[in-house]
């Protein structure tokens, strides 16, 4: 029956429709002109109370919105957006275009890079007692003219026939465990499970055993047919511009023969697989049969490790080529401390679709935006300067955000706060975080404010310490997302956050919109956590008068790195220096943690407020006396920091420089080893002096 046309309109009805006003205005951001902040310090009449921020960060988890996300993610993943690709330039002008409409000072910065893609591939099996077989080196149904085919990054071109192997994960110990067997890869293609290691390490060290190609291939239980792309190039950032930022127009590169970019990259080429092909191939191998450590922990049954019978032929062809790349910011400057920067950072190139990885942060970023200008709207500003940062050309090597850190390292290293990383910001359940351990207390405090995703009534805290039977904090030794140039290289406080340890999908073309609302965050309730406590951690560093650091916490860490380190060199060298080194740290570390409770407590006057800010810079600045002018050595110079940084292959996961010591010293003779892993403790030493005496903020 068809309703009169002026029939009055009843209370429900009324109801309804100011509910939905409410949601709009509060899930649609309109455009809103916003006067950029003055450059000069306010007056302490303007300074907003600690009550008064509290309410704003209250306020800012009220704001959350699961649907906002969800809508926000299936923008960015509609088409594959690889970094230098027309997909990658509509995802920029998407990040871009929201920024500005929700009235955020914008800005953005190109960089002209050497990328690498494919041109062809290919793959056949001779086998000994069934023909001839071509593999399906793409995803069955996922092809698409703007999704680029499996390759590795920067892996030279090559065609080889050779007989297959198999070498487990592709570690020295695995090699070792061949010889053992009486096994020789020279001349082989080997094939490699992906494990903890890089990929540029599993290359590396095939071609140092003598073989001619590698095959990589991930284990798992679904997708089986599913193929993880990645880079096996050496190192970060542009590969022609080691250590400068690489200019659109003019400036320095490196040729393409020059030694430094030839150590770049892997002698023998290299290509991945599906699991469903690397078991065809594993299956028809003769030889002895796998070591027992092999066979406990694969997945599948499997023959021999070979070599053959079954042959290989390979064949792949790259290109290297110079492309653009572009990072997005949105700045929220500062009332007070507008030179001091608080940095949230995510990239949003992806190898195909990228829901998971690396656009589920992408979506939390753009949703936290969204709550900041909400949030200005209302009367909000923060203390020191917010900066969203949207990199570009992670997936190759962070070159994005490395090539923006080299460009600004001064200002960085003067003026930077923290930098706060999400990567893949859903993976599936399970919060996960890594920080520098000065952050760790604030981290604690703010992930105790969040609502848990998965259990009704319960914060992200309790779930969290109840699966890890307490507070389990990881640290940023790897350099595997964005955090890495700003901690490793220029020694700026860092943190990376994201729910679920492992997904099926990484890198692969089933990496998409539907798999997340399947599998990974049907609802976006997890998203909407990892956004709370993103931004709430942001809005409490920008906020707080005294930056919320606990170098108490880092000393704790370090004297348990100490202690570790003690038990492996087994008297072969002194930890002693080390020990010192850490005293005076600890004292520091006391010293200012009595300064910051005084500081704290002080009325607002301009001579507290300097007092403050001289507290605050010796809070900041410690994390650069961990830096090293010298850096790693052996080609990796460009990594500074002495207490995190990577150590492929090493049983000690912190102080890379004495792990690389005591890697490359073990065929030394016993005077030259001890000599070698000395000078490596003394350089940590004077590095860890170094942040102490900035922490005590005098030179006498």
């Amino acid at each position: 029956m068809v309703q009169p046309l002026h029939s009055p309109i009843s209370i429900p009805t009324i109801i309804i429709l100011f509910l939905l006003c409410t949601l709009a205005f509060f899930t649609f951001p309109r455009q809103y002109p916003i006067n950029p902040i003055a450059n000069h310090t306010t007056t302490s009449t303007t300074l907003k109370s600690s009550s008064s921020s509290s309410s704003f960060h209250d306020t800012f988890l009220s704001l959350a919105s699961n649907s906002t996300i969800s809508h926000y993610l299936r923008s960015l993943t509609l088409h594959p957006h690889l970094a230098g690709t027309d997909g990658a330039r509509r995802t920029v002008d998407y990040v871009e275009s929201h920024f500005k409409r929700l009235g955020l000072e914008t800005h953005a910065e190109q960089y002209q890079v050497l990328l690498s893609y494919p041109k062809q591939a290919s793959l056949s099996a001779y086998f000994s007692n069934a023909g001839t077989r071509e593999f399906e080196l793409g995803e069955l149904g996922r092809a698409g003219a703007a999704l680029v085919r499996p390759y590795h990054a920067y892996s030279p071109s090559g065609t080889v026939r050779a007989k297959a192997v198999f070498v487990n994960y592709g570690r020295e110990e695995d090699y070792r465990s061949l010889g053992a067997l009486g096994v020789r890869v020279e001349g082989c293609v080997v094939v490699a499970r992906r494990g903890d290691g890089s990929r540029n390490g599993v290359v590396k060290r095939a071609g140092e055993n003598g073989a001619v190609a590698v095959l990589m291939y991930t284990e798992g239980e679904r997708f089986r047919d599913g193929v993880e792309r990645g880079t096996v190039m050496r190192g970060l950032g542009d590969p022609l511009s080691p250590g400068w930022a690489s200019a659109v127009d003019g400036g320095q590169r490196l040729g393409m023969k020059d030694d430094e970019v030839i150590r770049r990259f892997p002698k023998i080429p290299s290509m991945p697989i599906s699991a469903e092909t690397a078991e065809t191939i594993l299956r028809s191998l003769e030889g002895p049969m796998l070591p027992q450590k092999w066979r406990k922990s694969s997945r599948t049954d499997l023959g021999g490790v070979g070599p053959g019978p079954t042959v290989l032929n390979f064949t792949y062809q790259g290109e290297e080529k110079l492309a653009i790349i572009k990072d997005v910011f949105a700045i929220v400057r500062g009332s007070e401390e507008h030179d001091r920067y608080v940095l949230l950072g995510n990239h949003r190139d992806a190898w195909t679709y990228g829901a998971v990885d690396p656009n589920s942060g992408t979506a939390a970023l753009l949703d936290i935006a969204r709550r900041y200008s909400l949030l200005i709207r209302m009367g909000w500003r923060p203390r020191r300067t917010v900066v969203l940062c949207s990199w570009d050309a992670e997936e190759f090597g962070m070159i994005g955000s490395t090539e923006w850190v080299e460009q600004n390292l001064v200002n960085l290293g003067s003026k930077a706060v923290a930098y706060l990383n999400v990567d893949c910001a859903v993976q599936g359940p399970g919060l996960f975080t890594g920080a520098s351990p000065q952050l760790d207390d604030i981290l604690v405090e703010v992930i105790k404010k969040i609502k848990d995703p998965d259990v009704e009534g319960t914060t992200v805290f309790e779930q969290w310490t109840a699966a890890n039977k307490g507070i389990h904090i990881l640290r940023l030794s790897g350099a595997d997302s964005d955090f890495a140039p700003f901690l490793h290289h220029a020694g700026i406080p860092s943190v990376d956050i994201y729910y679920g340890k492992d997904f099926p999908v990484y890198h692969t073309a089933f990496d998409s919109y539907d798999w997340m609302i399947t599998y990974g965050d049907p609802f976006f309730h997890r998203h909407v956590a990892v956004a709370g406590l993103w931004g709430l951690l942001a809005l409490h560093l920008a906020d707080e008068p005294i930056l919320p650091f606990s170098y108490i916490s880092y000393a704790t860490e370090l004297q348990a790195y100490i202690s570790t380190l003690k038990v492996l060199l087994d008297g072969s060298a002194t930890v002693e220096p080390l020990t010192i080194s850490l005293e005076h740290f600890s004292t520091a570390a006391k010293l200012v943690e009595e300064v910051k409770n005084m500081r704290a407590d002080e009325a607002s006057t301009g001579l507290v407020e300097l007092n403050r800010r001289m507290v605050n810079d010796r809070l900041m600045l410690a994390e650069r006396g961990l830096l090293d002018v010298d850096g790693l050595h052996h080609g990796t110079r460009w990594f500074r920091h002495l207490v995190y940084g990577p150590s492929d292959g090493s049983k000690l996961s912190v102080f890379p420089s004495i792990a690389e010591a005591l890697q490359e010293s073990s065929q030394m003779k016993k005077e030259e080893k001890e000599a070698m892993i000395q000078h490596e403790i003394w350089r940590v030493s004077r590095a860890i002096q170094r942040a102490a005496d900035a922490l005590k903020g005098q030179v006498f």
